[in-house]
């Protein structure tokens, strides 16, 4: 009886420890789950990637304190590790001087930017010795995104710009500036009001931008969207530009740019040049702009270059594709005389050459009776203009016109205007 006794006694027990074995191993697989979705969320860092919050080196974030200090040394404590490093600036208001993030950071593998908060530029220009605010100078592997703002407080000095009416005027800060990046991805990134360009990408090779959104009032005076000069391998997409000159300018020395599904306007549209301004230009090759929507804007895809060109350089192989007009003052142009200024001096004519010009899938409406404006130089006539299925309207309902100077375009499909049968001035 006993023994009966016992034996039950030991399997209640062996069975409650089973049980109780069950609930401890369902409660770690539950904890598991937790802690994987988590990790899966992307909230804690890789183990392998070194964290730089600008807060724990003396950022205040209240828009007031200068926190130059603080973000460059965030900066140098990342540049000076070694693997995977990014740098965060939280939600917050941070006000910057003129600063300079330079490279090369020689063991980082990558170096992400997360950029949360909107920072301030100094509405004080006596402090910027600089044509730039916020320099990434020389950078390899550089990632930026966060859906943060770089405000630079233009309005303050938009009434000091003189370059939109003297040519040899001293330029503004441009707000972001990428000089001789290599292999950089800028994503979710704002700007409003900048004193000059919202971005410049100069010198770069392996540029990407994407879900940009550059704001300034259509009047402020070069507050270009992305200039773009002397780089390779560079496409910007999936952008917002609302701005008060060029959504994007590409100068001189470019080769291989992409530029695709743009929402241009207001602004002066989307655009190669100025080219042939100075001494030093390179040649032009290989620009895509597709894919894009361009409203009320001064221009639309424009090709400008300087009439008394110093040096006789080479813009070629370029594309316009794809792209919707709406109530767009000059939808379609080329202007080789450009001058801006109310004395250009001798009119001698642009020494830029332009050739393999193709304007492919251009519709819409033209906010002025002459929709298609193509003035070439005389003394380097344009080369293998291309329009294949352009169709712009005058949108008061009356027929555009187009006009042509030393040009003679090769047509196929529809093509309305019915280009260059209205001659221009031919002494471009």
């Amino acid at each position: 009886m006993i023994s009966h006794s016992r034996s039950q006694h030991c399997k209640s027990h062996r069975k409650m420890a089973q049980q109780s074995v069950k609930v401890l191993t369902l409660l770690l697989c539950v904890l598991w789950c937790v802690l994987a979705a988590a990790a899966g969320a992307g909230s804690p860092a890789p183990a392998d990637e070194a964290i730089f919050n600008v807060g724990s080196y003396g950022a205040r974030a209240d828009g007031q304190t200068d926190d130059s200090n603080a973000f460059l040394k965030a900066w140098q404590a990342a540049c000076a590790a070694s693997g995977k490093v990014k740098i965060q600036i939280p939600g917050g208001t941070y006000k910057l001087g003129p600063i300079v993030f330079k490279g090369p950071c020689p063991n980082v593998a990558s170096l992400t930017v997360v950029h949360k908060g909107k920072i301030l530029a100094s509405t004080n220009l006596g402090k910027f010795n600089t044509d730039a605010w916020v320099t990434f100078y020389g950078v390899k592997g550089l990632r930026m995104s966060g859906g943060g703002t770089f405000d630079g407080q233009g309005a303050a000095a938009w009434d000091q710009n003189s370059c939109s009416k003297t040519k040899n005027c001293k330029a503004l800060p441009v707000s972001v500036k990428f000089i001789n990046t290599n292999d950089t991805i800028v994503k979710k990134i704002n700007s409003v009001n900048p004193k000059f360009f919202h971005m410049a990408v100069i010198g770069a090779k392996k540029f990407r931008a994407t879900d940009l959104k550059l704001e300034a009032p259509g009047e402020s005076p070069n507050t270009d969207g992305i200039h773009i000069e002397a780089s390779s391998d560079v496409k910007i997409a999936n952008t917002s530009i609302h701005t008060g000159d060029d959504c994007i300018s590409i100068g001189h020395g470019n080769t291989n740019i992409l530029i695709a599904r743009i929402d241009c306007g207001p602004g002066h549209g989307l655009s190669i040049g100025s080219l042939g301004k100075y001494n030093y230009e390179k040649d032009v090759r290989g620009l895509v702009i597709r894919d894009s929507n361009i409203t009320g804007t001064t221009n639309g895809v424009r090709i400008k270059t300087w009439e008394n060109s110093p040096v006789s350089t080479v813009a070629t192989n370029i594309t316009f594709q794809n792209i919707q007009m709406t109530n767009v003052s000059n939808p379609i142009i080329i202007d080789q005389s450009y001058c801006p200024f109310a004395n250009c001096g001798s009119k001698e004519p642009s020494k830029v050459k332009l050739s393999n010009i193709n304007f492919i899938g251009i519709r819409g409406t033209s906010a002025t009776p002459v929709a298609v404006t193509l003035i070439c130089s005389k003394g380097y006539p344009c080369q293998n203009v291309n329009m294949q299925s352009v169709h712009l309207k005058y949108i008061n309902g009356s027929e555009a016109t187009a006009v042509c100077a030393n040009v003679s375009p090769s047509f196929s499909g529809t093509v309305i205007p019915k280009t260059c049968t209205t001659p221009a001035a031919a002494d471009a």
